[in-house]
């Protein structure tokens, strides 16, 4: 029985208030946990299309002896990833018939603080910003 005597029934103003904090402060560690998460996920992308390209061409390589020099031809006759995957697009430049470097760069906003990354003939993977291939 409440001292007044009235039923009391129902959360204080307080109670209210204490809560939303705790919601407010636990939506502040997870949300920027999630969207890094979520960067990571769409960098695989990219990687994966790399990866893919520096097959196509070590497949080239192998059955004609150098790299191709035409992006277009790679993609018909090796099976190298369409141009634009998922949140990057890809392109390689091949400065002679034994190099060539594939780049893939972010197309859209939400991957735009990423920076792009590139793989070579020797495998050598390399990005804008340090460790973007091991994450």
């Amino acid at each position: 029985m409440a001292l007044n005597g009235h039923n009391n029934k129902g959360f204080t103003l307080i109670e209210l208030l204490i809560v939303i904090v705790i919601i407010g402060i636990l939506a502040a560690i997870a949300i920027p946990g999630y969207s890094g998460y979520m960067q990571r996920a769409r960098r695989a992308d990219a990687k994966t299309a790399l990866e893919q390209v520096r097959a196509a061409q070590e497949m080239w390589r192998a059955e004609r002896g150098s790299y191709s020099l035409d992006q277009a031809e790679l993609q018909n006759t090796m099976g190298a990833p369409v141009t634009h995957v998922g949140d990057y697009t890809w392109a390689f430049t091949a400065t002679a018939a034994t190099t060539f470097t594939a780049r893939a760069t972010p197309d859209t906003g939400r991957q735009a603080g990423d920076g792009w990354l590139q793989i070579d003939q020797n495998d050598v993977r390399t990005s804008q910003f340090p460790d973007r291939w091991g994450r």
